[in-house]
C-alpha cells in the first residue's frame, strides 16, 4: 500500500455515499426478487 504524507487528502468517498450505494444495492436487490418472484406466479396458474 502506497503511504502519501504530502497529500493528508483522503481517496475514499465519505461515509455517507457508502452507505447510499449499500441501500441502492439492497433496494435494487428486493426489487429483483421481487420481480423474480412475481413474474413466474403470475404466469403459471
Amino acid at each position: 500500500m502506497p503511504d502519501q504524507h504530502g497529500s493528508p487528502q483522503p481517496d475514499t468517498p465519505p461515509r455517507t455515499l457508502n452507505e447510499d450505494w449499500l441501500a441502492v444495492i439492497v433496494g435494487l436487490t428486493l426489487l429483483a426478487l421481487v420481480l423474480l418472484g412475481a413474474i413466474p406466479g403470475s404466469v403459471v396458474p
